[in-house]
């Protein structure tokens, strides 16, 4: 009796295949709107991380799902359009590139949400990722402030284009900036001033910089420039002038050091014009 209640349930789930997904797809987005709700109110650190897993979390659920109930009728139409499967996979490819593109991300592990990344010419952090797309939120690399615009990566990218983490820019940058001038003026006469300016700026974060600086030395098993201002003088091909900061700030207070490393420099500058 058991056996044929069993067998009878079986037939009754296979013979109503639409009715059964169209109930499981329901209660998948009500529970994953109740996760959701739950984290945004309860969780006040890592919330969009938290919410990006359980989307792909439940992505995956649903793949899984919807491949077990219908594997018998997928096997039978993979065999039905065998004559076209080539230019199924030439027509969706895209698709495909970004569902590995997906699967490289998982495994290789290259960012995490909220990371700071390049992506070829993109700049910026990592707000989700899922089958088909990065979302980055733009960072000017220049000023290292967000833009306002979302930037949508489709993840065939990631696997064509090199991906650079620089989620260690978020603290501290190591910023350049370069003045220009005539050559009417011979900066070495007053380049000790500019260093002594330049150290006054750096004295109030200097010792959280050196330890940033070596943390990043430790994680990243190299050598970078820094934690104290660098100077250099060069001319460029038309003969002029040119000054070279290079200062490992924090980044909201890079723009700052530059705008007055940059005053200093033009009242010593036209003072022994």
């Amino acid at each position: 009796m058991v056996n044929l209640n069993v067998e009878t349930l079986v037939d009754f789930l296979f013979q109503h295949k639409f009715m059964i997904t169209a109930l499981f797809m329901i209660v998948f987005f009500v529970i994953k709107a109740i996760i959701i709700k739950v984290i945004k109110r309860k969780s006040k650190q890592s919330k969009r991380l938290r919410i990006n897993m359980v989307n792909n979390i439940f992505t995956i659920f649903v793949i899984l799902f919807i491949f077990n109930i219908w594997s018998g009728e997928i096997q039978k139409f993979a065999f039905s359009i065998a004559a076209f499967i080539v230019a199924i996979v030439l027509a969706t490819r895209e698709f495909i590139q970004c569902f590995i593109g997906f699967i490289y991300i998982l495994t290789s592990r290259p960012f995490r949400i909220g990371d700071w990344i390049q992506v070829g010419n993109y700049y910026g952090e990592v707000h989700s990722n899922d089958w088909a797309k990065l979302t980055l939120l733009e960072v000017n690399k220049h000023d290292y402030q967000y833009t306002g615009k979302t930037l949508y990566v489709p993840n065939s990218q990631l696997i064509t284009s090199v991906i650079k983490n620089l989620n260690f820019l978020k603290r501290y940058a190591m910023h350049h900036f370069t003045i220009v001038r005539d050559d009417s003026v011979n900066p070495f006469t007053f380049i000790d001033a500019l260093y002594e300016r330049a150290n006054i700026y750096c004295s109030e974060f200097k010792e959280v910089a050196i330890r940033y600086n070596q943390l990043i030395e430790n994680r990243l098993d190299i050598t970078i420039e820094g934690p104290d201002p660098h100077i250099q003088v060069a001319t460029s091909d038309l003969g002029d002038t040119q000054v070279i900061f290079s200062v490992f700030c924090p980044t909201e207070k890079a723009l700052e050091i530059e705008q007055k490393l940059t005053a200093d420099f033009m009242t010593l500058w036209f003072e022994k014009k």
